[in-house]
């Protein structure tokens, strides 16, 4: 039912707009110059406050709604049990509703079945006259718009402003969201630290990661927080995947920018780009049943001693996972360097290979380092690779051959193991925070090197 009436606001408000427009050519009688705004500009106003007024009752009315009937159902809840914990509460309501949508729940007993048909009829009376308000709303804003056009009316301003509200609107959500995530990581990483006596030295320093081996005693072990092997691992493998990827990456965008034909471009480019949509766990696969026990085989013809599982086979695979994204985004940084430099440089009695490496690629190293730090993100963030060819277990150790651990993993272990989330979320927000600084520091640290050593032309 939301669905249809998203549709059918989007037909009214295509609707409104078509007839808006209309009017005003109509009110123009074939002269359009007597128009303030021109007739498209009169339908998008129309559109705009349409759907935004009709949206927004959907969207307030509807959860607002809920939160009433949530409201509603938990004080039922508490007269029938009222010596019962809330979390008792939230289980009865989760199995009344898993009851009113004809789900399966845990338990079932006459309070659940009485108020999972007040739920069902209470949601589906909320359903329509949320739906009807919304129609009718934007009907309404529709009708208001259409009667506002004439001659002098500044369609073209009032869209215009509407657009940059909208805008402003998004940026102010993406602002917050991000400060929302910092906060909520600096607030649980600093709980964190206090319930391990606020011994941060040993979780920067400390070369034993073991945090929840102490839980069952009551509180963390502050000597078995350190996070040095995660971050020893994390580094490692993002260096060999980054060994990887950039070489051949980069001369792989050079070739296919400055060297190749196009009909080798043609084809050489989406195959590159191919590997960007394979799935990650296809990649682990690989890297399991291909890559580690050739590595392993190579090793022991060798006479070195290799794991089973190793930072080189994972490493190695990511690599040529983030190989696409270098490529493609080289490509096109280095295509998008002005023709008149090469022509220039060539007048001069450059070759092409002195003209890429003196010309193009100073012009393109904003880019090019940005595609760089979007591979190291990759490489950074990457969960399955590294479960299933590197290892779960936090080793310190800096020969590529051994079994080694990440801090992805160790969050996604953490945060799916048994034991009790509120536990668990500590160590995880601190491993989090703490690659966020990381990150942070190094994007700086790539725009002081953009800033150094990027050409600047006109």
């Amino acid at each position: 039912m939301l669905l249809f009436t998203f549709i059918a606001i989007a037909l009214l408000a295509l609707g409104g707009y078509m007839l808006s427009r209309g009017r005003a050519i109509a009110l123009a009688d074939g002269r359009l110059a007597r128009l303030h705004s021109r007739p498209s500009y009169h339908g998008l106003y129309s559109l705009l406050w349409t759907a935004l007024v009709g949206i927004a009752v959907l969207l307030i009315v509807g959860e607002g709604w809920l939160f009433l009937n949530q409201q509603l159902f938990y004080g039922m809840i508490a007269d029938a049990l009222p010596d019962e914990p809330f979390i008792a509460h939230q289980l009865v309501l989760s199995d009344a509703r898993a009851i009113a949508a004809g789900q399966v729940a845990s338990t079932t007993d006459a309070l659940r079945t009485e108020l999972a048909d007040t739920i069902a009829s209470m949601e589906s009376l909320r359903i329509w006259v949320t739906c009807g308000l919304a129609l009718l709303s934007a009907g309404a804003a529709w009708f208001l718009t259409y009667s506002r056009i004439s001659l002098e009316w500044r369609a073209r301003n009032r869209s215009e402003q509407i657009i940059q509200v909208i805008l402003a609107v998004c940026a102010v959500i993406a602002i917050l969201t991000t400060i929302g995530i910092v906060l909520s990581l600096i607030s649980e990483t600093l709980n964190f630290f206090s319930k391990i006596g606020w011994r941060v030295d040993m979780y920067l320093f400390g070369t034993t990661w073991s945090p929840l081996s102490g839980v069952s005693a009551g509180a963390l072990d502050p000597e078995k927080v350190g996070a040095v092997p995660l971050f020893a691992g994390t580094f490692m493998i993002t260096i060999i995947a980054m060994l990887v990827a950039v070489p051949v990456g980069l001369f792989a965008a050079i070739y296919l920018s400055d060297f190749a034909s196009k009909r080798t471009r043609s084809w050489a480019k989406p195959m590159l780009e191919v590997l960007a949509g394979v799935p990650t766990v296809v990649y682990g696969f690989f890297a399991a049943i291909t890559v580690a026990p050739a590595i392993r085989d190579a090793g022991t013809f060798l006479g070195l001693n290799v794991d089973s599982s190793s930072a080189l086979a994972a490493g190695t695979v990511m690599g040529i996972m983030i190989i696409p994204f270098i490529s493609s985004l080289s490509d096109d940084v280095i295509n998008s360097v002005p023709q008149s430099l090469r022509d220039g440089s060539y007048g001069l009695g450059a070759t092409k290979a002195e003209t890429i490496r003196q010309v193009v690629l100073p012009a393109a190293l904003p880019g090019i380092v940005s595609a760089i730090l979007l591979g190291i993100s990759r490489a950074v963030g990457e969960t399955m690779i590294v479960v299933m060819a590197a290892g779960q277990g936090a080793n310190l150790t800096w020969n590529p051959l051994e079994a080694v651990t990440t801090v992805t993993v160790q969050i996604v272990m953490l945060y799916t193991g048994d034991t009790d989330l509120e536990t668990a979320s500590g160590p995880v927000f601190a491993l989090g925070f703490t690659l966020f600084c990381v990150t942070l520091l190094l994007n700086v640290v790539a725009l002081r090197i953009v800033r150094r050593y990027r050409e600047m032309y006109d």
